[in-house]
């Protein structure tokens, strides 16, 4: 069997995970401490009640309500600067902050490539990002030199990842925001006959598009990873999967991805992304991923 492999964020001025455990976590973006639920945290905690207590906002569920709470007021968006580009943090919905840290080994690898590819060649390089959320991978793809298109079913999420450009400068970089269900604009991509030369997606285990399209995993991700297969290029440079749906392993997205290997050599790769503790060796698992790439 292949090597599975394990990929670490780790802490960094703008992010850091200061501890875990009894189904928690504490994190700091840039100097702000955030305390919220993480259900794969299934140990004790390393710090004590007392550093818990320091955290500026906390995320905490009673019965059906759930919502933040800070201990003083706190800017309704902050800056950190996080894998060479700059984000705007906030405390959202359902827990989230707009950025997924552990993402940074995934988002190093892109750049890697299109960088080679750009190195040997004058050809642009295209990009597309499906469930593209607050443009992290976009983003990376963009300052790497590549062209990209970005694609999400939120209207707030993409202006948020168009905010997280302009503030890390990327502004004017080749970058096409879109608004769309990802199922049926890879359905217009074929029809148009465009192409691309690497595809990212990090598709939820359900939601809803911009004009109330439902997405069911179970349902839905075998005939649209066969869709977006038909608008690779014919010297693709890879093909990533992110996973966050509860339930599947990273083995069932990495089966999807062996024709591409046979078809344009290259390997696949799989594993799981985690985020190391700032003051332990313990790594908490933050999600699951299957890549290809070519030669």
């Amino acid at each position: 069997m292949d090597k599975y492999s394990i990929l670490e964020t780790l802490a960094s001025n703008g992010y850091e995970l200061v501890d875990s455990g009894d189904g928690e976590k504490l994190e700091r973006y840039g100097k702000v401490l955030v305390s919220r639920p993480d259900p794969q945290a299934l140990w004790p905690k390393g710090l004590g009640v007392s550093e818990w207590d320091k955290a500026d906002a906390f995320f905490k569920r009673a019965s059906e309500d759930a919502k933040w709470s800070t201990r003083e007021k706190i800017a309704d968006r902050w800056q950190i600067e996080f894998g060479g580009l700059k984000f705007w943090i906030k405390l959202s919905a359902f827990k989230h902050t707009g950025l997924f840290p552990e993402q940074h080994g995934n988002w190093q690898w892109i750049q890697k490539l299109i960088e080679t590819r750009k190195s040997k060649a004058e050809e642009p390089v295209t990009i597309l990002n499906l469930f593209g959320y607050t443009g992290g991978a976009s983003l990376a793809a963009a300052k790497a030199g590549a062209e990209v298109c970005h694609v999400d079913g939120s209207k707030v999420a993409i202006g948020w990842a168009r905010d997280n450009a302009e503030l890390s400068g990327l502004e004017k970089k080749p970058i096409r925001w879109i608004l769309d269900d990802a199922a049926k604009f890879v359905q217009r991509e074929i029809k148009r006959g465009n192409f691309y030369d690497g595809i990212i997606m990090d598709p939820p285990a359900f939601g809803h598009g911009p004009k109330g399209e439902t997405w069911k995993i179970e349902q839905n991700f075998l005939p649209f990873i066969e869709s977006c297969k038909q608008i690779l290029s014919k010297e693709p440079l890879f093909f990533l999967i992110n996973g966050y749906a509860s339930g599947f392993s990273a083995l069932a997205y990495k089966n999807n991805l062996f024709d591409l290997e046979k078809k344009f050599g290259g390997a696949v790769e799989v594993g799981e992304l985690t985020i190391k503790e700032a003051s332990s060796e313990r790594l908490l698992p933050a999600g699951i991923f299957a890549r290809w790439s070519g030669k």
